[in-house]
């Protein structure tokens, strides 16, 4: 139950006891930043926790269980449906353990595996691997910058990357509670780091062990079906997504239900040669035409394919123009400090009079209004004139054989396709990962105007031809702009709605779940259920069978939020 005052300020001296004064975050404004999600899902907390060491983060889990609390895992705080920040209705307090802090990665088997911290971030394991001539599962994340390497593991995160599918291991060092309410460190890195939850974890945190202590992996520590599964064109099941029982295993998919200390993954060499092309044709037919080419024939898969319908990629010009500045300017390491800061001006400018948080997107608006367009006038040409638009990047002997297919299906003369240097690659890119803001950004600045944005990631079927969606008179009627984006060759899709000023977005959500039950899809793809998506059955056993006393992130998957699943 809740505690009381009293209670609460001896909980809270507890764990400043362990971490510090200055990592135990109390108050409205301190927590405001870790409790609210990045489409502005919200809770309360009793405090939030940012442990320095894993031994701290393992003291921490044990007093806020000795005091029966509710516990929330979080890294980076990129989840788009809510999974790693409170809700409502809970039975028991809260509180946050963010493990931005824990950032240590270590290469191990000269660089072909890493073992990863929980606060460790994709950007700085690409960094990490550039000497080694190697890089990791994913890059540049589809919507968010700062992402975590554990995050992506625990929410089954697919990412652009074709070959390499879902975040995955078999190889974690997490803790569990038992129904008893026993705190439990099972170490299955396949590293000798002793016995007990001390040795193991301060040996681990110092790097006290050799090579001679770690076993080979005797199971997989990436997708490497994937690729295979993927190029399947005539499946009637979607390549990837969240409740996949293919790809639930202890941390793998264990949505915050554990916590998770290390993984260990696999790298990947770098690629000898690669070529970016940008393709417009306005016949959907021309692209299912391609990708089944591509998957069925092609020797090699594609690097990636990203698919931005024109409506979206104008939207993104005029609502994301600041992003793709942002990042060219302060680099993908220093972005995530700077959004933090946003946020932190925002919460405290809600609390001025005559001020809105929303001054600071505006004033970013305003900027990327004046700014040129940043995008290569070859680009914007072939944009302007098709409505479906694919980037599509190959690598080594598929350069060759992707030009001559990009020729032959250009002599009907709708497709029109450009080979892009490096830099109109890098532009371009950007500019598809800023669409992932861009709906954000217009309902921050028009929120008197129109109503909610709803934002669905689904996974079509693998045998889709027709993939555009086409939605009925009746709903269209209540949606103020629609943005369509993806993972084009595994035919997972981010759907951007914002709705008109009145609408009834839980009603027109369940109506838009029912018609994409209707194609075969499956919901979410990749950004875990949250508190946005009721969790298929198998997927709220797997939670379950994890996390027995609902002590973990309680709630996500829309299951109770109660002690013991109690209803």
């Amino acid at each position: 139950m809740p505690t009381t005052n009293a209670a609460s300020d001896n909980i809270v001296a507890k764990f400043r006891s362990v971490v510090g004064r200055k990592y135990v975050l109390t108050g409205h404004h301190k927590t405001k930043t870790y409790r609210t999600g990045y489409r502005g899902q919200s809770g309360e907390c009793l405090a939030v926790l940012l442990p320095g060491s894993l031994l701290e983060l393992w003291r921490t889990l044990q007093i806020a269980v000795d005091n029966d609390l509710n516990i929330i895992m979080q890294a980076a705080n990129t989840g788009l449906t809510g999974g790693s920040t409170p809700h409502a209705g809970y039975d028991h307090d809260v509180v946050i353990i963010s493990t931005n802090r824990l950032e240590k990665i270590y290469p191990i088997d000269n660089g072909n595996q890493v073992i990863c911290f929980p606060g460790s971030t994709l950007h700085k394991l690409e960094q990490t691997l550039a000497p080694l001539n190697r890089d990791p599962h994913s890059v540049i994340g589809s919507s968010c910058l700062g992402a975590s390497v554990i995050g992506g593991v625990c929410n089954n995160s697919g990412g652009a990357l074709v070959e390499r599918g879902p975040a995955y291991t078999e190889h974690s060092l997490f803790a569990k509670l038992t129904e008893d309410g026993e705190l439990v460190l099972e170490n299955g890195l396949g590293v000798d780091l002793g016995s007990t939850p001390e040795d193991i974890l301060t040996r681990l945190d110092n790097k006290t062990f050799s090579d001679t202590d770690i076993a080979p992996s005797n199971g997989m520590a990436s997708d490497h079906e994937y690729k295979d599964w993927v190029r399947d064109i005539h499946a009637p099941t979607p390549a990837r997504y969240n409740a996949d029982p293919r790809r639930l295993k202890q941390a793998s998919g264990c949505g915050g239900k554990l916590a998770v200390f290390a993984v260990r993954l696999d790298t990947f060499p770098k690629n000898t040669a690669e070529k970016t092309f940008f393709i417009g044709t306005n016949k959907t037919a021309v692209l299912t035409t391609l990708r089944r080419k591509i998957l069925a024939d092609f020797a090699e898969l594609p690097v990636l394919a990203e698919y931005m319908e024109q409506n979206c990629f104008k939207f993104t010009e005029r609502y994301g123009r600041d992003t793709v500045y942002l990042i060219k300017t302060l680099g993908t390491q220093r972005l995530p400090t700077f959004f933090k800061l946003k946020e932190t001006l925002a919460s405290h400018l809600d609390d001025i009079p005559f001020l809105s948080s929303s001054l600071i997107d505006q004033c970013l608006q305003l900027f990327s209004r004046l700014a040129p367009n940043p995008l290569p006038k070859t680009i914007k040409e072939i944009a302007d004139k098709r409505a479906h638009l694919l980037i599509l990047k190959v690598k080594d002997r598929s350069v060759d054989e992707t030009r001559k297919l990009l020729s032959a299906l250009s002599e009907d003369h709708d497709v029109l396709f450009h080979a892009c240097t490096d830099k109109e690659a890098s532009t371009v890119g950007l500019h598809r990962f800023a669409a992932a803001g861009a709906a954000v950004r217009y309902q921050t600045i028009k929120s008197k105007d129109v109503g909610e944005v709803l934002a669905l990631d689904i996974a079509l079927p693998r045998n889709t031809t027709d993939w555009q969606e086409k939605l009925p008179q009746s709903l269209d009627q209540k949606i103020e702009n629609k943005l369509y984006y993806g993972h084009f060759m595994c035919q997972v899709f981010h759907q951007d709605y914002i709705l008109k000023a009145g609408t009834d977005t839980g009603a027109i959500k369940s109506e838009m779940l029912d018609l994409l039950k209707q194609r075969g899809a499956k919901y979410p793809a990749e950004h875990n259920v949250g508190h946005a998506y009721q969790a298929e059955p198998q997927l709220a056993e797997h939670y379950r069978a994890l996390d027995p006393r609902n002590q973990l992130n309680p709630g996500i998957g829309k299951d109770s939020k109660r002690r013991f699943y109690a209803e």
